[in-house]
């Protein structure tokens, strides 16, 4: 008994978790895709398209101008973590000729 009631929790758990947020504000099938990708593309306006499959986001389709900015986000936040862990060291002189 303890074991079946332990089983229902899991599948119960499993099922709200199964849930996917999706992250972009326009949404279109996996169908839809295929019949019209640039139209579905289009359709985002600039910004990424969420592609559902069973009602569940399997990927975003995302145009290369928004992917470009977000790469380049990406890139700004790991150099600004770099200069931060290197905040505080001792500064070094180097000229330019002793290279």
């Amino acid at each position: 008994m303890k074991d079946a009631i332990i089983g229902a929790v899991n599948n119960a758990f499993k099922s709200i978790s199964m849930a996917n947020m999706i992250l972009a504000e326009t949404t279109a099938s996996v169908s839809e895709l295929k019949k019209d990708p640039m139209g579905t593309v289009s359709a985002g306006e600039g910004f990424p398209v969420a592609i559902l499959n069973r009602n569940q986001p399997v990927f975003y389709c995302v145009p290369a101008k928004a992917y470009e900015v977000l790469m380049n986000k990406l890139e700004d936040m790991e150099l600004n973590a770099v200069a931060d862990a290197r905040k505080g060291q001792a500064v070094v002189k180097v000229k330019l000729d002793a290279l």
